[in-house]
């Protein structure tokens, strides 16, 4: 495992991010112990020492899990990661001493104001959390002081220009570099010289599997490689990052990822050429080209809104199936489950869309989800 200096200790380049852990209930709020535990522990016997947790993360359960196994290994050869979400609870000091508690531990190594938000920047900023932190640091009970953030570029600025934080958490991945806010929110703490913790370096197994056009460039350049690998190595070669965390719930996972970070190279002009190829042929077989010329709409017999329906689809595709709620908020008469497939929208689509498979995808995933 390689590792990089971070003030005065030396962090694995990868970390275990300790949200995504199977669980037993359908809530998803208990997680199965033996699972989690068997990869915790082989995480730490190869060589990862940065492990990264939340109060809200299986309401509690998270932390409670990761403290009941890594409690029994020496203190100072582990980093323990929690963070404070204001959006979830307001009472940050009866939080951060029942976090000591279910940590099993006296300290944490790296706190962080958790998920920074346009609806929660003042409030962080005005309600005493960062000089509680500050106290605390001073007692020896946190050791780093750090952000995670999923605002705007603005935004993290401001908050970042309001102390002196150790490191800043950000979502940094490829297809969020070349399409997203990602790399600027990288030049920006660049610029400011703090450390970057990247989360969601997969975009939550997004990223895992591409298209197979896609998948294609990139096997041809390094076979040996997997699809994930890509985008652990180029959040690795980016030089202000500091750990990259994986949220690896199974040893194939940790076995892969773990190979990845066994060697310090990064990926080469040449490469990272083939991987911008890649993801914008990605994107561009992943999204549905449509103009919202509204065409459709008006010969459509069941009055569905098509346009915004197939916007919801592409969220959808690129960014998971977790936004299939925003197809509640589509001002329409028709549902995708309405339709037809009478084919009259495909007749007029200057695009030449096969619209009614489309609808058909998208009331499939509405049904299974149960929106």
């Amino acid at each position: 495992m390689i590792k990089k200096p971070f003030k005065d200790i030396e962090l694995s380049r990868l970390g275990l991010g300790n949200m995504r852990f199977h669980t037993s209930d359908p809530a998803g709020l208990k997680i199965k112990y033996d699972e989690a535990h068997e990869v915790i522990d082989y995480a730490y016997n190869h060589g990862i020492n940065y492990f990264d947790t939340a109060h809200v993360y299986n309401k509690g359960d998270s932390e409670r899990c990761l403290g009941e196994c890594i409690s029994k290994y020496p203190r100072d050869s582990y980093y323990l990661a929690t963070k404070f979400n204001i959006n979830a609870e307001k009472d940050y000091k009866r939080m951060f001493n029942e976090q000591l508690e279910r940590l099993k531990t006296d300290r944490i190594d790296f706190y962080l104001v958790h998920c920074l938000l346009e609806n929660n920047i003042d409030e962080y900023l005005s309600c005493g959390l960062i000089d509680f932190l500050e106290d605390m640091r001073s007692q020896g009970k946190i050791r780093y002081i750090g952000f995670s953030s999923h605002a705007s570029t603005q935004s993290l600025e401001r908050f970042a220009d309001s102390h002196p934080f150790d490191f800043c958490q950000i979502q940094l991945n490829y297809f969020d570099w070349f399409f997203g806010n990602s790399k600027s929110e990288y030049e920006a703490l660049v610029k400011r010289n703090i450390p970057i913790m990247v989360m969601e370096p997969v975009r939550g197994g997004r990223l895992s599997s591409l298209t197979p056009d896609a998948e294609a460039i990139l096997k041809e350049a390094h076979p040996e490689w997997s699809i994930s690998s890509w985008a652990l190595r180029f959040v690795k070669s980016l030089p202000g990052v500091q750990v990259i965390l994986s949220g690896m719930n199974d040893l194939d996972q940790m076995r892969d990822n773990l190979e990845t970070f066994s060697t310090d190279d990064n990926l080469s002009d040449e490469d990272m050429a083939t991987l911008e190829k890649a993801v914008r042929l990605f994107k561009k077989q992943l999204t549905i080209p449509c103009t919202a010329c509204r065409y459709c709409v008006d010969h459509c017999p069941m009055k569905i809104n098509i346009p915004e329906y197939l916007k919801v689809l592409n969220d959808v595709k690129a960014n998971g199936d977790m936004n299939l709620w925003k197809a509640k908020n589509v001002d329409s008469e028709g549902t995708p489950a309405d339709c037809i497939g009478c084919g009259s929208c495909t007749v007029q689509c200057p695009q030449s869309l096969e619209i009614p498979k489309y609808m058909a995808e998208l009331a499939e995933k509405l049904e299974k989800h149960g929106h």
